[in-house]
């Protein structure tokens, strides 16, 4: 049993793509920027929002901040009660884990906000111990601050953590940290760009964990 589990969120947690990939198109159609496939925007999924646009395409500093705020504006109006839902066996492994003794906690690439709003949708504060966001992190992921952050704050050993995540950044932080990783395979990620990013272990739930 890890003493500390360390979750992503999008992909992870709750099934965001469609929202994000959606809201990441009209922002491109709104600033008008060449289109991108959905495909092609689920792959950045993961990075600081920032991050995603210059991924798709080459952007300057005016034009990348622009998208980021169309964004914001857009995911906001889209993004009601009950609009993202959570994976099956997300709520029921994290309650298994807290009642073992476990540390549970969520290092994501989305605002601490938007992580806080839904944690409380889900009803998961009891469970949750600490949330990073983009904003709570000298430098994202795939870098291993967000990592080593939750380590230092609750003194736990890199050996004693799991890093659970539906993208290869996730497993290159979780591994540039010392920790134990696990790939989802239901989220935005392939089973082989997990694998080739050096997870441990791959599971089609939570509660096989």
């Amino acid at each position: 049993m890890y003493k500390l589990f360390i979750l992503d969120f999008d992909g992870t947690m709750a099934d965001t793509n469609k929202i994000i990939t959606d809201s990441m198109q009209t922002t491109l159609h709104e600033a008008g920027l060449p289109m991108r496939s959905r495909e092609e925007c689920s792959k950045t999924i993961g990075l600081p929002l920032i991050e995603c646009f210059r991924a798709l395409m080459p952007l300057s500093d005016e034009q990348a901040n622009r998208c980021v705020g169309i964004y914001h504006r857009v995911f906001a109006e889209r993004n009601r009660q009950g609009a993202v839902p959570i994976f099956p066996g997300v709520v029921e492994a994290i309650k298994k884990w807290h009642q073992k003794g476990a540390i549970i906690t969520i290092a994501s690439s989305r605002g601490h906000n938007s992580l806080q709003d839904f944690v409380h949708e889900m009803e998961l504060e009891t469970y949750i111990s600490l949330i990073l966001g983009s904003e709570d992190v000298e430098i994202a992921k795939p870098d291993p601050c967000p990592v080593l952050k939750t380590l230092s704050h609750f003194n736990v050993s890199p050996n004693d953590a799991l890093v659970i995540g539906d993208m290869h950044f996730d497993i290159l932080m979780g591994r540039r940290a010392g920790c134990h990783t696990c790939g989802v395979t239901y989220g935005n990620g392939t089973a082989k760009e997990l694998t080739d990013a050096g997870a441990e272990k791959l599971v089609d739930s939570l509660l096989e964990i």
